[in-house]
């Protein structure tokens, strides 16, 4: 995080709500809160954390990062696979 008053404090946040806004807000209206909430924890779970390319990510879906660096991880870290493969 930045200092105070650094521009760059909220960046990621302001940026996550304005993908909200943009992508489940702005297309649709709730009848209710309850109805309100579900959706919104559709997209976030279903959609954004899960499938939806992040450009911090190298345009790739936060899944499929960790299914890759999780394969990373187990390959640089276990060498009784290293001493088998050599």
């Amino acid at each position: 995080m930045g200092s105070v008053g650094d521009a760059y404090d909220n960046a990621m946040a302001e940026s996550f709500f304005a993908s909200l806004e943009c992508e489940l807000l702005d297309r649709r209206s709730f009848k209710s809160k309850a109805e309100a909430r579900v959706a919104l924890f559709s997209y976030i779970e279903g959609w954004y954390n899960r499938r939806r390319r992040h450009s911090g990510l190298g345009r790739i879906a936060p899944a499929e990062f960790e299914r890759r660096h999780a394969i990373q991880s187990t390959s640089q870290t276990n060498p009784e696979t290293d001493a088998e493969t050599a």
